[in-house]
């Protein structure tokens, strides 16, 4: 039987795990390859311009209003809170105020993500796609239904 010293275990431990590691990644790359190369031959990907379908919303001006009206209001309020603060104290309030101001902002752009998610379903299911990838991902193909979708979300 061969002896081997404690390094040479090691080494050969770690060869043989590297080699594991690959062999599973590999495997996963070409799982996940065949998905997406039967969506894209069966010519059924469509894609959108996400940020178009964004900018021309029907609620956006208002969220947009709403949040200029938030920022104000906190804005007025740090001022007259933070007179009395030292600078910790006005980083950490600022700070606060920024977070409400995130968090109101998803609030009021959850609604609009899902009626745009809601339209680009259905005009991928009225135009028999399977997939839809955002327009700047794709080099090649796919049918473009960002039209589609905004005029769904102008009907509503």
């Amino acid at each position: 039987m061969i002896k081997l010293e404690k390094k040479q275990v090691k080494i050969i431990s770690i060869i043989i795990a590297l080699l594991f590691v690959g062999s599973v990644v590999a495997i996963a790359l070409t799982q996940s390859g065949n998905g997406i190369a039967s969506a894209a031959s069966g010519g059924n990907v469509g894609v959108v311009d996400y940020r178009q379908i964004m900018s021309q919303h029907p609620d956006l001006k208002n969220i947009e209003t709403q949040m200029q009206s938030s920022v104000e209001e906190v804005r007025k309020e740090f001022e007259e809170k933070s007179a009395g603060m030292n600078d910790q104290e006005k980083q950490d309030y600022y700070q606060q105020s920024q977070e409400r101001l995130r968090q109101k902002q998803q609030e009021l752009l959850d609604p609009v993500e899902q009626s745009i998610r809601d339209a680009i379903k259905k005009s991928a299911d009225n135009k028999g796609l399977s997939v839809v990838i955002e327009k700047s991902a794709v080099v090649y193909g796919g049918t473009d239904i960002t039209q589609d979708v905004i005029s769904k979300l102008n009907k509503k």
